[in-house]
């Protein structure tokens, strides 16, 4: 009999997981297994380390799993003895099991990011699944189940990952890439034994799908990177009432990617959400507050498919800042009545019309400090995502620029790049990986192109360095789009050349700098700002008639 020790851990400072449910539909699904006499499950919960350790020791499991929250190379989410979070190292971790990898045949990490302790702690023990990503409850237990239901029919382990992730798929959550199997062992192809010949069977090639880099990255994607701790940051924070999420960056460095994941692991949850995205409002809608009041609550109510009562609340004498609140407290909230997570796209469209952002921001940043004690509006869930730093004047107390948790994306690092690289199929040595992010940093839309193109055939990286700042190369549209900007804007242009032209940061003023890296054309040492990358200091040196180390006339 093979013993399953399921060790659970939710301390009291963070999102609650439904790890009972868990654990009671594994229990279910090896009691109706036609092995079911073959196993037997031990249960464990507000795991500490003290408990992690004695468990191991005292029952001797053949598969341990863990259940609870992870924080990527941080550790896992264990419990100290007030019940809140003990982060326990990666390292910490690989030696335990290294203790037990006689006995142990396999680990389950049911928690996010914890892939990088399943690479640990594979190297003692020859099967561990770990999650390369946040992962939802719904998803989370339907993989158990399915990965337990395998089990209890005499699969292996290996198969049962198969059908863990496969369960995941049927119940359509689009997380059946998340979780990993790291094994030593071949989950198929027995040709060799099934011929009886000693001849070797031909490996099994990996197709790649490429996805052209345009606009935002799918929810099922293989080309989404996370910038770990971000999206769990975001996760567990929009699971909190009255929750504000303010997300800041340039223009295709991933905002609406990662507002749409924010969204739907909300909707895993079983949260209602709306997105929407003001470039697509009307230009007549921007004329006035109040029709631009008006389009915003038809807009979330078309979003989130029940009918638009404007004509009910839009009435009498009160301002229509007044009447959309009406329309959000007494209709839209209620109607609902679940959390409702509402991402609002390229407010920068908003900035353009002073007298509108001053009244609307101000009216978000009401609801939020009304969700801290009102019932109804702790069920309203905002993110909001911008690339323009906020110049219009909003008084300190009326700005939701200010409040919630504020998420700047960086750039991508080496190892990022490095993992996007490989999931393209293409295998290069640290130094090529070096050469590219030299070229783009790791502005994650400029790599993905290139690598896009490399991968298809159609470039090499040499090639790509030699014709990337010209209209040749593969950037050309997004570099002319940039040039057209900076040229309305004599200061701009001109803040630009002292930096393209320097051989060290330079100080070109707080406002052209704020307004060059909202660009996502340079980035900050100090006060100071540098080109972004290679790219844009050969490009508008080229466009500008000057080298490197010279002024501009």
């Amino acid at each position: 009999m093979k013993k399953i020790l399921i060790l659970s851990a939710n301390p009291t400072n963070t999102d609650k997981l439904r790890l009972d449910e868990e654990v009671r539909e594994i229990q279910a699904g090896l009691e109706r297994a036609r092995s079911r006499d073959q196993f037997e499950i031990i249960t464990k919960w507000a795991v500490r380390t003290d408990d992690l350790r004695r468990a191991l020791l005292d029952y001797e499991p053949e598969i341990v799993h863990f259940s609870g929250h992870g924080a990527g190379n941080q550790g896992l989410a264990l419990e100290n003895n007030a019940g809140e979070m003990q982060l326990v190292s990666t390292a910490a971790l690989a030696r335990l099991f290294k203790l037990f990898k006689n006995q142990i045949e396999c680990v389950l990490l049911n928690a996010c990011y914890s892939e990088v302790q399943a690479v640990a702690i594979h190297q003692h023990i020859d099967c561990v699944v770990g999650m390369s990503q946040a992962i939802g409850d719904r998803a989370a237990i339907e993989f158990a189940v399915g990965f337990y239901d395998a089990l209890g029919a005499d699969r292996t382990y290996e198969e049962a990952y198969e059908f863990g992730c496969t369960a995941i798929d049927l119940e359509n959550i689009p997380e059946s890439a998340t979780p990993v199997l790291k094994s030593r062992n071949n989950l198929t192809d027995n040709s060799e034994t099934n011929q009886g010949t000693s001849q070797k069977s031909t490996p099994e090639v990996k197709v790649i799908t490429l996805e052209n880099p345009e606009g935002q990255v799918p929810l099922d994607s293989a080309f989404y990177v996370e910038r770990p701790p971000i999206e769990t940051d975001c996760y567990e924070t929009i699971l909190k009432p009255g929750a504000l999420i303010r997300i800041k960056a340039p223009r295709q460095m991933g905002k609406t990617s990662l507002m749409t994941r924010i969204l739907n692991h909300a909707h895993q949850h079983d949260y209602q959400y709306a997105s929407v995205n003001f470039q697509s409002a009307d230009a007549e809608f921007l004329s006035s507050l109040d029709l631009f009041l008006q389009w915003f609550c038809a807009s979330i109510t078309n979003e989130l498919n029940i009918p638009v009562k404007l004509e009910d609340y839009w009435q009498g004498i009160l301002g229509s800042k007044n009447k959309c609140t009406n329309y959000f407290q007494r209709y839209l909230l209620p109607a609902i009545n679940s959390p409702i997570a509402l991402g609002l796209d390229e407010v920068d469209e908003v900035f353009k019309h002073p007298v509108i952002a001053a009244d609307f921001f101000g009216l978000l940043r009401a609801w939020h400090e009304r969700s801290k004690n009102e019932v109804v509006w702790k069920n309203l869930r905002l993110v909001i995502a911008h690339s323009k730093e906020v110049y219009i004047p909003l008084n300190i107390n009326q700005s939701p620029f200010n409040v919630g948790l504020p998420i700047e994306l960086p750039d991508l690092n080496h190892s990022q790049v490095q993992d996007l690289v490989k999931r393209h199929g293409i295998n290069w040595p640290d130094s090529q990986v070096e050469e590219l992010r030299k070229l783009v940093d790791g502005h994650p839309y400029l790599v993905r192109v290139a690598l896009y193109e490399i991968a298809r055939g159609r470039i090499t990286l040499p090639k790509l360095q030699q014709i990337a700042a010209t209209e040749e190369g593969p950037y050309s549209d997004h570099l002319r789009r940039h040039w057209l900007n900076l040229q309305i804007d004599a200061e701009l242009l001109a803040a630009i050349a002292q930096v393209v032209t320097a051989d060290s940061p330079v100080n070109v003023g707080v406002e052209a700098a704020f307004k060059l890296r909202s660009m996502g054309l340079v980035k900050f040492q100090g006060n100071d700002v540098i080109p972004l990358c290679d790219l844009y200091r050969q490009y508008f040196s080229a466009r500008l008639g000057i080298k490197q180390g010279n002024s501009p006339t």
